[in-house]
């Protein structure tokens, strides 16, 4: 069982930046995959960025290329989503997720286990 607790949302201006962080107790295997989700008021859950717990491979939302960032700290259990140039549409609850076998990154069917969210909203 993996239990995951994210922070460091909050309020911010258009063109600011946040640092998310997601830490993970419980055993992380090489072959998890940690993504970040986010879910705008009215809108479905989507796929921002994930990475590969062995290795690091990373991959992103065409909305969020080149502005964000995701990267972890194996000792740590920690993942991070540093985000810049952020813009009034970012604003949504964003969900750290875990994958134990990371066949499909981009859906959220295929993550086993949720944080509770943390909330950014984007100020214009």
């Amino acid at each position: 069982q993996v239990q995951l607790v994210e922070s460091g949302g909050g309020l911010v201006q258009a063109g600011g930046s946040l640092r998310l962080s997601c830490a993970a107790s419980g055993r992380i295997f090489s072959s998890y995959v940690m993504g970040w989700f986010r879910q705008a008021p009215g809108k479905e859950r989507e796929f921002v960025a994930g990475i590969r717990w062995s290795g690091g491979r990373t991959s992103y939302a065409d909305s969020v290329k080149g502005r964000f960032t995701i990267s972890r700290d194996n000792a740590k259990n920690t993942v991070y989503l540093q985000m810049n140039s952020l813009k009034p549409e970012d604003t949504a609850v964003y969900y750290c997720a875990a994958a134990r076998y990371g066949s499909t990154w981009h859906s959220d069917s295929g993550y086993d286990y949720w944080g509770q969210g943390t909330q950014v909203t984007v100020s214009s």
